[in-house]
C-alpha cells in the first residue's frame, strides 16, 4: 500500500496520520477479501485485486475522504464491479 501511496499520490500528499488511514482501509478490505472466498482471493489475481483497492482509496481519499470504513467500502465496492476472470482469458 505503501508503494501504491508514494506512486499515486502527490508527494506529500498525505500526512502520517492519513496515511495510517489509509493502510488500515487497505488491510480491511483485503482482509474482507481473503474472508469472503470470493475468486479475488484466489492467488492467481492476488495483485491486481491489491492493485484496485490501493487505487480506489487513494483515489477516495484525494478527493478527501478520510473515514476508514467508507474507505474500505468503496474499494471492495470497485472491486466486486470488476471482471478479473476476463484477464485469465474466460471471456468469449
Amino acid at each position: 500500500m505503501l508503494q501504491q501511496i508514494s506512486k499515486l499520490g502527490e508527494e506529500g500528499a498525505f500526512g502520517p496520520e492519513e496515511v495510517r488511514i489509509l493502510i488500515a482501509a487497505f488491510d480491511a478490505a483485503w482482509a474482507s477479501v481473503i474472508a469472503s472466498g470470493a475468486p479475488f482471493a484466489e492467488p492467481a489475481y492476488h495483485d491486481a485485486a491489491r492493485t484496485i483497492l490501493a487505487k480506489c482509496i487513494i483515489q477516495s481519499a484525494k478527493s478527501g475522504e478520510r473515514d476508514q470504513r467508507r474507505l474500505s467500502d468503496a474499494a471492495l465496492l470497485q472491486l466486486s464491479k470488476t471482471n478479473l476472470r476476463g484477464s485469465r482469458g474466460h471471456s468469449h
